[in-house]
């Protein structure tokens, strides 16, 4: 204990550091709380408040083709007194650095080598991408989580050759397909981990040496896959298929049209990793892979399939593709850009100034994501859908607070209803969230492009209800003062990306209306 303490004492405090570094991060961008609730935020964390009141609802995730794990762990997170979206957003940090740990394991793991690992696992921490995501209620920090864990113990599977540390690879895979159905890339590449294994020089050997190999992979797939079709339980199972055919193009995209949309979302791909990466990864990525190839040749392979099969699969028949969908790839790109570090001494003063530009490179849009993300360097498609668009939350939770305090002053038998766009996500499960626990408010979705009161709103006023509507300029089409309502506050968000067709179509802002039926 003595000698393993002497030599990882440097090393495992400097890790505490990252680790502590990128907590820390992450911790404070949540609780400065600088983005609104993001549509995906509001639908996960509002299934967790139902999957938790009604048992007979734990699969409700189903219905739309969702996995439920994330929403499973974060029911037992929810409490009155908490912030359901906060708690949501620091499970997420937590999956974060689980996946932080996993990325110095795995460099050291495939390389043997402390700094690279350690350069690895600092650029995890600090990089704008994992910051942004691993600070969401969103999925994808549990995914990468996993993908990263599962690779680290199928290679101790073949490095040791034991069928316990395949188990429990089993067990990874199965969270990982129990979280989202990417997850199926991870069961797809389990068998590039066989490149890794010394293999004997005798053809008969090699038959021999394969087929043990092979039946490491056994229980890994049975395990995983039996742990998937326990959603079977529920109802709906067969929503995740006929849901991921919304998402996908089929095969035979391939060959009839595979250019559209490969090239554009390659170019995508370059965009989020240079503004987001942040940019000076892109060079350390280069400088990594001309060390890893003279090298480490089968670990560069091994990565490379693991990062660029994915990649190249969401290029071609992803319909939608956003920055978040190559998450879970993210962590091996950082890996074989640590390598960079290993360059022989002579050009020590390049790397350390590199490195140095990459640490404030990030630091830098790091602060932005924490203090003024509405100034961050956001690509295009991810600025509209988190800060400009209905699908950014400005002001429910302003909204949410004022309809708490009205219900104090309720006299008995007083309800409050309150009506909101659309039947589903950022309103009316925004909303919802944070007044899941007070019964005299009804919140009620009332459909897009209001042109006139809402039947429902007029009856609920009719009835004596203090009755309210809550909606995004974009989707109110009527004059207000004709249906009736009084503006309480507006919220708007940041102004449009200039020649966006929301921007042609709407204008340069988006705003949140509160109104209350008069």
């Amino acid at each position: 204990m003595k000698k393993f303490w002497k030599k990882w004492r440097a090393t495992l405090m400097i890790l505490f550091g990252v680790l502590l570094c990128g907590l820390f991060l992450r911790i404070v961008r949540v609780v400065i709380e600088q983005q609104p609730i993001f549509a995906d935020e509001a639908i996960y964390v509002r299934w967790a408040q139902v999957m938790k009141a009604e048992p007979t609802l734990r699969f409700l995730p189903l219905s739309d083709g969702k996995q439920p794990l994330f929403m499973w762990v974060l029911m037992f997170l929810l409490e009155p007194l908490y912030d359901p979206l906060i708690a949501g957003r620091l499970l997420s940090v937590v999956f974060g650095l689980v996946t932080n740990l996993g990325v110095f394991f795995l460099t050291y793991l495939l390389f043997g080598r402390k700094k690279p690992a350690l350069v690895a696992a600092l650029i995890y921490a600090l990089a704008p991408i994992t910051l942004f995501f691993d600070s969401m209620a969103l999925v994808d920090a549990t995914l990468s989580m996993f993908g990263v864990w599962f690779l680290l113990f199928l290679l101790l599977t073949i490095k040791l050759q034991r069928y316990d540390l395949s188990m429990l690879s089993g067990f990874l895979l199965g969270g990982a397909l129990l979280t989202k159905s990417p997850a199926l890339y991870f069961s797809i590449l389990a068998p590039s981990v066989l490149i890794m294994h010394q293999w004997p020089k005798k053809k008969v050997q090699i038959f021999q040496s394969l087929v043990k190999q092979l039946s490491y992979l056994v229980p890994v797939y049975l395990i995983a896959y039996g742990m998937f079709n326990v959603l079977r339980l529920g109802p709906n199972f067969q929503m995740i298929a006929l849901r991921n055919t919304d998402y996908i193009f089929p095969l035979s995209h391939l060959w009839q049209n595979p250019k559209d949309p490969f090239i554009f979302h390659i170019q995508e791909i370059g965009q989020w990793l240079w503004l987001l990466g942040p940019g000076v990864i892109v060079f350390t990525f280069v400088l990594g892979i001309i060390v890893a190839a003279n090298r480490f040749r089968r670990q560069t392979i091994l990565l490379t399939l693991w990062i660029v099969t994915p990649l190249f699969a969401n290029a071609m028949f992803a319909k939608v593709f956003t920055a978040r969908y190559i998450l879970f790839v993210v962590p091996y790109i950082f890996i074989i850009s640590s390598l960079f570090i290993v360059f022989q001494t002579k050009v020590q003063k390049l790397i350390s100034l590199l490195l140095l530009l990459l640490v404030a490179n990030a630091l830098l849009v790091d602060a932005l994501f924490i203090f003024k993300i509405d100034q961050a360097p956001l690509p295009k498609s991810e600025r509209t859908g988190y800060l400009e668009e209905w699908t950014a939350g400005y002001g429910i939770k302003e909204v949410a607070k004022y309809l708490v305090e009205k219900q104090r002053s309720l006299s008995e038998g007083e309800k409050i209803v309150v009506g909101t766009e659309g039947y589903f996500g950022t309103l009316p499960d925004g909303l919802e969230i944070y007044l899941n626990n007070y019964r005299t408010i009804t919140v009620i979705g009332v459909g897009l492009d209001i042109k006139s009161l809402p039947s429902s709103l007029s009856e609920s006023r009719r009835f004596g209800n203090i009755t309210y509507l809550v909606i995004n300029s974009s989707r109110l089409v009527g004059d207000p003062n004709k249906m009736g309502l009084k503006l309480i506050a507006s919220y708007p968000k940041p102004l449009r990306t200039i020649g966006t067709s929301d921007y042609i179509k709407y204008g340069p802002q988006e705003t949140l209306y509160f109104f209350e039926v008069l």
